[in-house]
Formats: C-alpha cells, structure tokens, sequence
C-alpha cells in the first residue's frame, strides 16, 4: 500500500503534474474526479512530444478539467523492418515541454483544466501476459485503462482513429473521440516523432507523400470519383520525384520506396472502386526514406545516424454533395 501511495506522489519536478506507473494508479487517481463530476481527457502519445502533439493537450484543457497524457513506446507498433532500438526516448525533454506548457495553460484564462497527470507504464504493465509479439495497436487499452470522457488522437494517424471509433461504438463505451487536424511544416510535411531521423537532405524530398496524396486530392476536387484515376496522379507524383532523384549523383541524392496509397471508406477504412459523394474517402500512404548511400563528410544524417524512416500521412476527402 507504502509503494502505491508513493506512485501517486511521484511528480514532474517542479509541478503539480503526477507520474502514474501502473494501471492500478492511474485508475485511482481517476476515481475522485469521476465522484467529483469532473471531466477527464486523455491525450495518447508515444513521447518525443512535438507541436502537434501540443496542440491536442490545448484542445484537450479546453473542454476538460484533468488531462492526462500518456508516454509509452509500445513495441508492438513497429513493423517488422522498423527499429524500436533507434526510436527517440526523450523522458526528460517531454517532462519539460509539459511543464512548460502546463504553465501556459494556468496563464491562459480561456482553458477549463490543466495538466494533471502523465500516464508512464513500463511494457510488463501493459501486456501483463506477455509481449504479443505482433504489429497491433495498445492506444484502445489505453482508452479502458484510464478511461477518459474525452481522448484525443491527431488525423495523421487515421486508421488508429477509426479503430478508436468503432471500438467505442461496439462496445457502447461513454467516450468521446476527438480527432485534431494534421500539425505540419510551412512545406506540408506532417509533424512527426520519427522526423529526427531524417537530416537535411531526406527532409528536403519527404514531402513526396504529401505531395502525391494532394495531386490525387485534386482529382477528386474536380469531381473523379474512380480510384485508379485518383490514385494514378498520386503514383505519377511518387515515380516523378524519384527519377529527378535516381538522376542525380550518389552525393546529392535520395531514394524511398512506396510503401502503400490507400482509397478508403472513411468508417471502416475497407479500400473502394469508387468514392460515394454522399461519404467521401481517406487517401492515406507511407513511403519508407531510405538511408543516404553516399554521405558527405560532416553531413547531417539525422537521429540514430539516419536509419530508414517511414513516414506517414492522409488526407480526408469530404463529401462532396
């Protein structure tokens, strides 16, 4: 009981803002402010906070008296090819980014709620069984383990909305799902944890899937609605890009591999011949930035030496009648 209390007594130095580091504490510190009438947000987050990651905290402390943000970097959310090894784990900066912004927050008088909270569990408290050993998604857990009446995800993780969705569709949970537009750059790149990976010369050309996706978004802007038409202009944008570049010389250039473009129903996120107007469609991708084969002396690779980055991003195709 000693050890539990302390858990609850753990905080970000310098701030009200409690760790909790199990399941068990968290959903004591919960249970007064549901006595209590309270409103309670979650923000789910695998660290290396950025700006987009912020800007979902400040809606969040908006309409809500208590947000808590969780921090774990969930193996089973990387691929088979991708390295959980070289993803950043930033514990120190996020907790300075959060005190920071949680005194921004008490300054700003248009806010409901503040920082209360940061959800840090160790991966044998999240998978108590036994690490599944598959690719699959623990933000639903973390949505029963707090739980919430409000979570907040970002768009650019637009399948992980959609299975928050139905999840509490299905299982009838009183549970507010609040999806943010996608944070980017002035160049349209998406805001990303795996960014730092990509140094100078990647970040210049990793606005390739952004590209492509808005060449197909314009498409359907002027009204095609059949998917191999829609998705031969992002295509053309991705095969364009990497000839200019194939054409340069080993020192200046930079190769990626399409991973996937995607035309689906926005509810189930099942790929479509054809988008209904009356419904719309998600156009989503991932391209993989290959590490640079010839680098410079003294050159800017990025985080971890610039391994392989994959990138990720959609656009949202509303309906049009």
């Amino acid at each position: 009981m000693a050890s539990a209390r302390r858990q609850i007594r753990e905080t970000i130095p310098s701030t009200p803002i409690k760790v909790l580091r199990t399941v068990d504490a968290v959903r004591r510190w919960r249970k007064p402010q549901l006595l209590d009438h309270r409103i309670v947000s979650l923000v789910p987050t695998m660290g290396a906070l950025h700006e987009g990651h912020l800007s979902l905290i400040r809606a969040a402390a908006r309409e809500s008296h208590h947000v808590v943000v969780s921090i774990y970097v969930n193996p089973a959310q990387f691929g088979i090819k991708e390295d959980l090894a070289s993803y950043p784990v930033t514990w120190d900066n996020d907790c300075k980014i959060l005190a920071e912004l949680d005194r921004e927050l008490a300054d700003d008088g248009g806010n409901l709620g503040r920082i209360s909270a940061v959800f840090a569990p160790t991966t044998n408290e999240i998978y108590p069984s036994g690490f599944p050993g598959q690719e699959v998604d623990s933000k639903g857990s973390f949505v029963v383990m707090t739980p919430p009446e409000k979570v907040y995800f970002g768009q650019k993780d637009v399948q992980q909305t959609v299975v928050i969705r139905n999840m509490v569709r299905d299982f009838m949970l009183p549970i507010d799902v609040v999806v943010g537009q996608t944070s980017r750059e002035l160049d349209g790149l998406a805001l990303s944890s795996r960014n730092v990976y990509l140094g100078e010369r990647r970040r210049k050309v990793a606005t390739v899937l952004n590209r492509a996706l808005k060449a197909a978004e314009e498409k359907y802007l002027h009204g095609v609605l059949d998917r191999e038409t829609i998705l031969e202009a992002a295509n053309s944008v991705t095969v364009d890009i990497l000839n200019e570049q194939m054409a340069l010389n080993p020192k200046q250039r930079v190769k990626y591999e399409v991973d996937y473009i995607s035309l689906a129903d926005p509810s189930t996120m099942e790929e479509v011949t054809h988008v209904d107007p009356k419904v719309g469609g998600i156009l989503s991708g991932a391209v993989k930035m290959l590490p640079v084969e010839s680098p410079l002396p003294g050159e800017d690779l990025g985080h971890s030496g610039g391994p392989a980055v994959r990138l990720i991003d959609n656009i949202v195709l509303k309906p049009s009648i």
